[in-house]
């Protein structure tokens, strides 16, 4: 009963970030805005104890919401086989930049808060 409830108050928080979101014309998507109102609401024991219990039963079964990945790519494997090799390339492209950006900012924000101090 308790994980209904958790995964009652997770639908609920990301339909009001979906409302928020379209209500309002936000730049942000409503389950971005849901996981900001979640992450406020897990101050509250009401809340959190059922979410816990909630997500521990969705992390147990992690594994299932890769089959339908995995039968996607099954079914696309042609477009795997043709586009593959740049899609690798764009994948570690992006991960080594994400990588270095990040980096960057941190070296950045370091040197700022040394000369602050």
């Amino acid at each position: 009963m308790q994980g209904l409830r958790g995964l009652a108050w997770l639908l609920l928080l990301q339909s009001i970030g979906e409302l928020l979101s379209r209500g309002l014309s936000l730049p942000f998507p409503g389950p971005v805005i849901g996981m900001v109102l979640l992450l406020l609401a897990l101050r509250w024991p009401v809340v959190r104890e059922p979410v816990s219990v909630c997500a521990d039963f969705l992390l147990s079964h992690l594994s299932l919401l890769f089959v339908p990945v995995g039968v996607g790519v099954m079914t696309h494997l042609s477009l795997v086989s043709q586009y593959g090799g740049r899609m690798l390339l764009v994948i570690v492209l992006s991960t080594v930049i994400g990588l270095a950006v990040t980096a960057l900012v941190l070296n950045f924000l370091w040197r700022k808060d040394a000369e602050v101090r």
